[in-house]
């Protein structure tokens, strides 16, 4: 979804920041770097390190951005067990794009890739 968008609005991306890569997250999102590690905080429910990432976002982005974010994460969750509990399936997984996606970000590595083959 971020690469469409990013196309879409003409926006240069690097996928590589879902990997937490940095420097890739700055490019081309407004405070992608410390969104990156917000996001990783809530994804990884380390309370210490959520608020370290929770008082960066709101220090350079604003109280605005901040509740942004965690609405967005909180409606992933939200999304994502919804999904899981009633048994939708995933996109076809053998399309190119899931394929190039796959490679690129090298989601192979994760045990849990044994389910997406």
């Amino acid at each position: 979804m971020l690469r469409v968008s990013a196309k879409t609005n003409s926006i240069d991306i690097d996928l590589s920041a879902i990997n937490g890569d940095a420097g890739a997250a700055a490019m081309g999102i407004e405070f992608g770097e410390q969104l990156m590690k917000f996001a990783e905080s809530v994804a990884t429910r380390n309370a210490e390190d959520l608020k370290i990432a929770r008082d960066e976002l709101l220090e350079v982005a604003g109280e605005l951005v901040l509740v942004d974010a965690a609405a967005v994460a909180a409606n992933f969750q939200r999304m994502v067990r919804i999904a899981d509990s009633v048994g939708i399936p995933v996109d076809n997984m053998d399309g190119d794009i899931g394929k190039q996606v796959r490679e690129e970000l090298k989601l192979s590595r994760f045990v849990t890739a044994k389910n997406s083959e």
